[in-house]
């Protein structure tokens, strides 16, 4: 046995000092597993990645094959020349002899720290997927790393100015820029600041864009050039209509209140500063005269330059007539439908409101005693219990119309029916005067005594018949009988031969079971 062993173990040395272009076989028996897929060509030359006298060799031979990362590693750039010590072992990360689907790069992408590679990922970079830069089959490190490699075709300006757009964009947001325009010959200042590059640079060179302002504002120039290309003698940046153009001095027309803020073709509509405007106030405010002329053209007399509609016109002291209640809010032509003076307005209340009274005439022309100027409708102050009818009970929140229909509020009829016909389930029977029984509280809060008003004392089964089966007939045309046959002739059997007289056997509780009473 001893002999066999040393026999094996003299056939493993010789087969070590083999060539050192290709394994031997007995290499290749002792060979740990199978190399990856990418290293399975030099599977049987074993000397392209080992040293049989020197292990320590052992990276120094990984990077004779991979040039690039050696390259990076002299360089101290990418991920491994900033990750690795130089004396770094390769095999402290990529690991042989595996088998040939076995993952020898060990590359976690949820944990790899892109800050590593030289590249930090910042921005919109840092949500961006890993396969919008890495083309897949093809090694990381040879993925582009300036700006314009991935973002040519977001480069409105075509590469004209360069490929380093970091110069002015950034990676948060790619429209925000960080160009210093004040370095150029026109400083941005006031609304400039805000614009699109694009309104002002439609060459996507940049170069060679107008400094003029008509050369921008030409659309805006309501003046159509008449006062020239130098817009910025009148004009300035911050806003557009805030001109300091001095108008009283030039115009000899001060511009106060409203009239500041203008727009000058709102007068100068011909856009020539030269055509004389007028310069009374009717000549610009004829259509916003609501008078249609009637007070002259004098507009400056009652308003002012502030508001229109804040007239100061004294029509107290002018007019001796004070405005108050609902008369304040009411427009001028409302009442002034004519010329002032043409003829004079009445000052009477039934001088505008005879169409509003709906009484036609027939409560007189003094409005006021009863209304009040601060509404029509408001707080009427006429008295109901000076008329001949004073209103108790519900009818005292009844509205007027309810009874006055025709609005003219005389020979309206006083008696409950002329309301309550509706409502009377008598149907007449019992006569006009409901008042007898009921009451303005309410009309089922009623009280009657039978046997008082009529001297006919309902009693027994009498108590609980409808009124109706008694007065089939209204009481003012025929008075019902008080005797038993005048409503029992025809439940006599007798046939009258005991006379009318019911009670002398019959009772109110029942007409069955009679007797003889004394």
């Amino acid at each position: 046995m001893r002999r066999l062993a040393r026999a094996a173990l003299a056939v493993v040395l010789l087969g070590l000092a083999a060539n050192a272009a290709e394994a031997s076989p007995i290499e290749k028996l002792l060979m740990p597993g199978d190399v990856a897929k990418a290293h399975a060509k030099w599977e049987t030359e074993c000397s392209q990645c080992h040293d049989r006298t020197d292990s320590s060799r052992q990276s120094a031979l990984c990077v004779d094959c991979h040039k690039d990362i050696g390259a990076d590693l002299r360089l101290k750039r990418g991920f491994h020349g900033r990750a690795l010590k130089s004396d770094s072992a390769c095999t402290a990360c990529h690991t042989e002899h595996k088998g040939r689907a076995a993952d020898i790069v060990r590359f976690d992408r949820e944990s790899f720290d892109h800050a590593i590679t030289g590249f930090k990922l910042e921005g919109h970079h840092a949500t961006a997927v890993c396969a919008a830069c890495h083309v897949q089959g093809k090694p990381f490190r040879a993925a582009k790393d300036t700006c314009f490699d991935c973002h040519q075709k977001q480069d409105i300006h075509s590469g004209k100015l360069g490929k380093d757009c970091a110069t002015c964009h950034n990676t948060t947001a790619w429209a925000k820029t960080k160009f210093d325009h004040d370095k150029t010959k026109f400083p941005l200042k006031g609304t400039h600041v805000k614009t699109a590059c694009a309104d002002c640079h439609r060459d996507p060179s940049y170069k060679n864009t107008p400094m003029e302002c008509v050369a921008c504002h030409d659309r805006d120039d309501v003046h159509a050039g008449g006062r020239g290309p130098k817009c910025g003698d009148c004009h300035n940046t911050e806003k557009w209509k805030q001109s300091s153009f001095d108008h009283e001095k030039v115009g000899h027309f001060r511009l106060n209140g409203e009239h500041a803020k203008v727009a000058c073709d709102a007068c100068h509509r011909s856009g020539n500063m030269k055509v004389k405007v007028p310069d009374k106030c009717a000549g610009c405010h004829a259509a916003d005269d609501s008078h249609g002329g009637r007070f002259g053209d004098d507009c400056g007399a009652c308003h002012n330059e502030i508001k229109w509609k804040e007239a100061k016109y004294d029509h107290d002291a002018k007019a001796h007539w004070p405005l108050k209640g609902t008369h304040a809010k009411v427009a001028c032509n409302t009442c002034h439908t004519v010329p002032i003076g043409k003829p004079s307005l009445p000052k009477d209340c039934n001088g505008c409101h005879r169409a509003d009274d709906v009484h036609h005439g027939s409560m007189g022309e003094l409005c006021a005693a009863c209304h009040v100027e601060t509404g029509w409708k408001d707080k009427v102050r006429f008295d109901h219990d000076m008329t001949r009818f004073p209103l108790v009970g519900l009818h005292a929140t009844v509205a007027c119309e309810e009874c006055h229909a025709n609005g003219a509020y005389r020979n309206t009829a006083r008696d409950c029916l002329s309301c309550h016909k509706a409502d009377d389930v008598h149907k007449g029977n019992l006569g006009k005067l409901c008042a007898t029984c009921h009451n303005p509280n309410g009309w089922k809060f009623w009280q009657f005594d039978h046997g008082k008003a009529t001297r006919f004392a309902l009693e027994g089964e009498h108590a609980k018949l409808d009124c109706e089966a008694c007065h089939v007939k209204p009481i003012d045309d025929v008075k019902p009988p008080r005797d038993c046959g005048g409503c029992h002739a025809r439940d006599d059997v007798h046939h009258g031969s005991f006379g009318r007289d019911c009670g002398r056997c019959h009772s109110t509780i029942t007409w069955r079971g009679a007797g003889a009473r004394p």
